[in-house]
């Protein structure tokens, strides 16, 4: 029988670009993504933009893509593109690496 009270899990893929690195952004959404017990990771990109994945329940990754719409106090967002693609089931959050 299944479990009719777990709620399905989404994914988002995340490019946040404005002032965004150099400004707590990455460390401010891992603290604020384990907060909401979301799993994922963040990392900065070469062009300046920050790029991100969440992986929880709709409404927890939806709180977490408006707070990225501002982000940590010294950041100036100017665009947020999301792309919802199928979870990897991820584990906990961290900061990545360019590859």
């Amino acid at each position: 029988m299944q479990n009719s009270t777990a709620l399905p899990i989404i994914r988002a893929h995340i490019f946040i670009s404005g002032r965004v690195q150099g400004v707590g952004y990455r460390y401010s959404t891992v603290d604020t993504a384990r907060q909401l017990g979301l799993s994922g990771w963040v990392r900065n990109l070469p062009d300046n933009r920050v790029e991100a994945v969440f992986e929880g329940t709709r409404e927890v990754v939806d709180n977490m893509v408006r707070w990225c719409h501002s982000g940590p106090p010294a950041a100036m967002v100017k665009d947020v593109v999301v792309e919802y693609e199928e979870p990897e089931g991820l584990r906990g959050f961290e900061v990545k690496r360019i590859e």
